[in-house]
């Protein structure tokens, strides 16, 4: 169903059936008003004829010899209407012309209601200065001109609704023109057109759809430079250890013994560069895409420090110096997220620093934050390299590494509301500080609540 056809049924629907409960209260009222108002005629009648009457009582009276009917006679009035003029005993001293006896012969004063030859009649009597006046009236008469008087109330409503109406479905058409304009709009976009929507003047309705489509635009345009700069960066990282790979086979290949062994051992090392920076590529397309990470996983922070040095170094241990402050601190975000990040860092230090110094990996927690210090005794960098050594595919020198160790951490940094700081140490080496969010403690409780239940 279209937002116009919703919109004319459920305001048309609503309108009508205001405007139908108006008409039906109001045609009520009417039909009460006019029987009031028809009553209030015969009282009003009744009571003026009691005043002529009353005027000259002796010309009605009876006793001066005068039998049968009198020949003073009251003129005959509208249709349908009759009146009777009798003496308490019952005689009758006048009465309207073609007046039937038995419709106005009624001795009980007020109203009544009474049925002769089919037809039902509404009468009122009085009783005033020994005589009893009686008016009725048809109520087929009342019927008529109560049909005539709603036809006319009717008919006017009925015009006015099918006009609003009409002029609802003229303002639904012209109200949903600007939305109709923005679709256009759209449909007229080439597929690869990220640029946002222009700001033309359109109803307030709508400007927060489309912000929310810039906003989704801008995005998009951010994530598809994103992958393409990534595409880009990674066709020119893997082309040369693919080459090495390739030119270690081919010297393999047509050469034996010691110079065939040493091209293998080179191919095999390219494999494995090549291997580790695939491995990093589909880590940092992981962390920046929709990836569903196990976000219900309990994350401790000596366990993140425990498994990430484990994956750092699996044959080195002894080379990572541990100082936790605070034991079982947890962390905010998923457990592969923290390792990972911590790791890189780990696998960097382990890098740079030679063999014979230790890595130093420090905890330390706040209210809100845990804090990875990790320390080496490299030979550190400068100023100018530590703001790009955060960027994919940058490396100092030719050696070791993907160059996307960091900008991994940085993308989880980003991802989990943490922070990567790095600086030179005064004695030499690298100091690496990665916060990285803490749970309530609140949180914590109510976890392990659960967990023991």
């Amino acid at each position: 169903m279209s937002l116009r056809l919703r919109l004319l049924l459920m305001i048309g629907v609503s309108l009508s059936l205001l405007w139908g409960g108006v008409a039906v209260w109001m045609l009520r009222d009417l039909d009460d008003e006019m029987r009031r108002t028809l009553d209030q005629r015969l009282a009003m009648s009744a009571r003026m004829v009691a005043g002529l009457v009353s005027q000259n009582p002796a010309a009605w009276d009876t006793r001066s010899g005068t039998t049968g009917i009198s020949t003073l006679t009251v003129p005959a009035t509208a249709k349908g209407i009759a009146c009777q003029v009798s003496s308490l005993r019952g005689e009758v001293f006048a009465r309207t012309p073609g007046t039937t006896p038995a419709a106005i012969a009624t001795t009980t004063p007020g109203f009544a209601e009474r049925e002769i030859d089919g037809e039902h009649w509404r009468s009122y009597t009085v009783e005033a200065y020994g005589f009893r006046i009686t008016t009725a009236d048809r109520l087929t008469e009342r019927d008529m001109l109560l049909r005539d008087v709603m036809a006319a109330a009717i008919v006017p409503f009925v015009v006015a609704l099918i006009g609003s109406l009409m002029m609802l479905w003229i303002g639904v058409r012209s109200g949903l023109v600007p939305l109709e304009r923005l679709r256009q709009t759209l449909a007229r976009r080439a597929p690869d057109a990220l640029t946002p929507i222009p700001n033309a003047p359109m109803p307030r309705e709508l400007q927060p759809l489309v912000d929310t489509l810039n906003q989704l635009l801008a995005r998009m345009r951010e994530a598809i430079s994103r992958e393409r700069r990534l595409t880009s960066d990674a066709a020119h990282e893997l082309r040369t250890p693919l080459t090495a790979l390739k030119t270690h086979l081919q010297v393999a290949r047509i050469t034996h013994g010691k110079d065939a062994e040493t091209a293998l051992d080179y191919a095999e090392e390219g494999a494995s560069r090549l291997q580790h920076t695939l491995q990093q590529l589909l880590t940092l397309a992981q962390v920046e895409g929709p990836f569903s990470w196990d976000e219900a996983q309990r994350t401790d922070a000596g366990e993140v420090a425990r498994l990430a040095m484990r994956d750092a170094a699996p044959n080195a241990s002894g080379r990572f110096v541990l100082v936790n402050d605070e034991p079982g601190v947890e962390l905010a975000l998923p457990q592969a997220l923290a390792v990972t990040a911590l790791r890189n860092l780990l696998d960097n230090a382990l890098r740079h620093a030679p063999a014979e110094h230790p890595v130093s990996l420090e905890i330390q927690s706040t209210q809100d934050t845990v804090c990875f210090r990790v320390c080496d005794s490299g030979s550190g960098l400068s100023a100018d390299e530590l703001t790009r050594v955060t960027q994919r595919f940058w490396r100092r020198d030719a050696g070791r590494g993907s160059g996307l160790g960091l900008a991994i951490v940085v993308a989880i940094t980003e991802r989990c509301g943490g922070s990567l700081a790095l600086a030179q140490r005064p004695t030499g080496g690298l100091e690496a500080r990665l916060s990285l969010p803490r749970t309530k403690r609140i949180q914590a409780d109510k976890y392990r609540a659960s967990g023991k239940a």
